[in-house]
């Protein structure tokens, strides 16, 4: 059984979901190899040759892919797949935007956010924002397939010796272009890979209060997440949202203050390590998800805390 993986990456380097997701790869069984598309990503290219278990690097350096774009990296997907019997990407922004494309142009079965293998066609995927574990069998010849990073260890970034091998196919599908993008700029940790994360809901009333989180999350050099009811009230940016329709994080350890614990937010966040809740409502939801759990006023909890860090 031979897989492609379609590496997550900046051009300069690999993103950490892809080890997770070669992880999977490794788990279904087979020769590995890693399509690494993009423009002057040379670099992002002999990073993953050296990382473990991969037996191939396909490297597509073109303009055409500069920025990813899902419609292209799609259709150099399609030209290559005949090699393959199983494609998988990260279940991030970019991953869900290209595999159900090539999925629909190979007419296959889209199999979504995995979080175990069972079998070389068997595999678990939640469902019912996390309350229900599917397990699912394909019979399609070709499997298409997103995996949920959190669910799987990373493989070494190391050790490796990879073949890189030049590919010739230019694959411009002539139907979108990047026009432009903002990017948040930050020191914090990137939150889907954090190894701590502290999370404000709609308990902090406002956004200027998330600066009480700010200041805890600056000691304990963590992310800083929100639930969607805080970013829907415009207290904190979307880029913060954890929650099904949010990122997914699975963090050492996961700060819930004020979050009520709705079935949304939970599905983003329950397979984190240790999970403490701060809420002044001793009945809120987050607490039976929550190892450690303090009831008490957050703008009183979280000054002492930060003061104790």
């Amino acid at each position: 059984m031979s897989i492609l993986v379609i590496a997550e990456h900046d051009n300069a380097s690999l993103k950490g979901s892809t080890l997770n997701t070669l992880t999977a790869a490794a788990a279904i069984g087979g020769e590995i190899h890693l399509l690494v598309a993009g423009s002057d990503c040379g670099v992002a290219a002999k990073e993953a040759a050296e990382v473990a278990g991969v037996a191939k690097v396909l490297v597509a350096d073109n303009t055409v892919y500069a920025h990813q774009l899902a419609e292209n990296v799609a259709a150099l997907t399609i030209e290559i797949a005949a090699d393959y019997d199983v494609v998988l990407a990260p279940a991030t922004g970019n991953g869900k935007n290209i595999l159900p494309r090539v999925a629909a142009l190979l007419d296959v079965q889209m199999i979504s956010e995995i979080i175990s293998v069972e079998s070389p066609d068997t595999f678990k995927r939640p469902i019912y924002a996390g309350n229900v574990i599917a397990t699912v069998q394909s019979g399609d010849s070709k499997k298409v397939i997103t995996v949920r990073a959190t669910a799987f260890d990373a493989v070494e970034a190391s050790g490796g010796s990879a073949e890189v091998v030049s590919l010739d196919q230019v694959t411009d599908a002539g139907v979108s272009s990047f026009v432009s993008e903002e990017l948040a700029v930050s020191d914090r940790p990137e939150l889907t890979a954090a190894n701590i994360v502290v999370s404000g809901g709609r308990g902090m009333q406002n956004g200027d209060n998330f600066k009480l989180i700010e200041a805890v999350a600056d000691k304990l050099n963590a992310a800083m997440g929100a639930s969607r009811a805080a970013v829907d009230a415009g207290f904190v940016p979307n880029d913060m949202q954890v929650g099904q329709t949010g990122k997914i994080v699975a963090p050492d350890l996961y700060i819930a203050v004020g979050i009520s614990g709705a079935i949304q937010h939970l599905a983003g966040m329950k397979d984190s390590k240790i999970i403490v809740a701060i809420n002044k409502d001793e009945d809120a939801p987050i607490f039976q998800v929550a190892d450690y759990g303090l009831v008490a006023d957050l703008f009183e909890a979280l000054p002492t805390l930060e003061a104790q860090l």
